[in-house]
């Protein structure tokens, strides 16, 4: 397996600090470890250039900051110009990233969403009648404005067709360049607990641990994510995450499904535990560095 890793801005030649421990618990694992300029793939007019030269034959995993989809697949066509098979492809990835993609599989274990495609305020008036009445958040297909709650999330109704509005456009306001496909509203779920954070390799749950947002937060002794192994291993997904969360009914429901590739990896889960997981998982081994 042949790990990929952004390179820090200031000494290309090296791993940003934030992805160094993954990267040097590969290196102590024997596997190859290489950088790539993420700047120059989101700017995206030549990715050739963002990836340095890779050994032909490997299997290459990245671990990095989010990609838009169209992105990941100019990275995904350069590794396979180049003899290199992406764990991920390019059509997996953006199922995973983007909630449109992952969402039908998990409908019923998630709170019931509508979307649109792109930010027309008449599509978004035709997903909020759609949604109901009550509350919902709303987000884009990507990634939501949590910590904006107030402003930028949380609806109290979505009947209210300009408050709902207001609380939209602040939402594409704040994501600015960064926002993703449309909008999304999610109806509301009151929840009791931190989100736990599990990792699955093609189907298996091979790590569970807290959220990165709330890393001394850890799931209960009897949290067990098993039952959701059947609708995971269903979507054919080589390497994700699935956050979860206890709703106020005593149900455990999925917040979040990402691509595990650019899931942040939470501060009290030991590097060489999500390299060892992923060489197995993948049945790869070390092939020298």
């Amino acid at each position: 397996m042949l790990l990929l890793v952004p390179a820090d801005p200031l000494r290309p030649r090296r791993p940003d600090e934030h992805f160094a421990p993954e990267a040097r618990a590969a290196r102590d694992a024997g596997l190859t470890v290489a950088v790539v300029d993420h700047d120059a793939l989101l700017r995206g007019a030549e990715p050739e250039r963002a990836v340095p030269p890779l050994p032909a034959g490997e299997t290459a995993v990245y671990r990095g900051w989010m990609l838009p989809g169209d992105r990941y697949a100019a990275l995904a066509r350069v590794l396979a110009d180049r003899g290199v098979t992406p764990l991920t492809s390019a059509a997996q990835y953006r199922r995973a990233h983007e909630l449109p993609g992952w969402y039908p599989a998990l409908a019923p274990v998630t709170p019931r969403s509508v979307w649109t495609t792109g930010t027309d305020r008449t599509d978004f008036d035709r997903a909020r009648r759609e949604l109901g009445t009550g509350p919902a958040v709303v987000r884009d297909h990507v990634k939501s404005m949590k910590h904006h709650w107030d402003e930028a999330t949380f609806i109290p109704d979505v009947s209210d067709a300009d408050g709902a509005w207001r609380v939209a456009s602040r939402l594409r306001e704040l994501r600015d360049d960064d926002f993703v496909g449309g909008f999304v509203l999610r109806e509301f779920e009151s929840f009791t607990s931190a989100e736990a954070r599990t990792w699955w390799v093609r189907g298996s749950c091979v790590l569970v641990g807290p959220h990165p947002d709330t890393p001394n937060a850890h799931p209960p002794e009897e949290f067990d994510p098993q039952w959701l192994a059947p609708l995971v291993t269903g979507m054919g997904l080589p390497f994700v995450t699935v956050d979860l969360a206890l709703r106020d009914d005593g149900a455990w429901r999925v917040v979040e499904l990402g691509d595990g590739q650019v899931s942040d990896r939470p501060s009290g889960l030991p590097p060489d535990e999500i390299i060892t997981a992923l060489t197995r998982g993948t049945g790869s081994g070390a092939r020298g560095r």
